[in-house]
């Protein structure tokens, strides 16, 4: 069955809109992988100021090959941290911390049609 994994991002008030901007700068990086299955950007309502970066995939293999293709290459030119700057020079991450999570689909539903 697919894993899921979850980046947990905490980001300040101010820097909500540049986390946005940037992710939504990025559309397209993922959907295109092998064994991509679904992404989504969580925005806190309330209580907290972590968003949640969700991607589900295939499999470990297919993560993996993500991360060490695709992802690796935008966060080397800025990606999701950002676009480089007019001088090459890379911009300070959105995000004062992250922690990523991974979990195994145990169980899933869809809506009955």
């Amino acid at each position: 069955m697919s894993i899921v994994k979850i980046n947990v991002l905490s980001v300040s008030e101010e820097q909500r809109e540049t986390l946005e901007q940037r992710f939504s700068a990025r559309a397209g990086l993922v959907e295109d992988s092998d064994g991509f299955e679904w992404f989504e950007l969580l925005r806190p309502v309330e209580g907290t100021d972590q968003y949640l970066v969700y991607t589900r995939w295939r499999d470990e293999e297919s993560f993996q090959a993500w991360m060490e293709g695709p992802m690796k290459s935008a966060h080397q030119g800025g990606g999701a941290g950002g676009e480089g700057g007019p001088s090459g020079e890379r911009p300070k991450p959105a995000a004062r911390q992250s922690a990523l999570w991974s979990f195994e689909v145990a169980h899933q539903a869809s809506p009955k049609t």
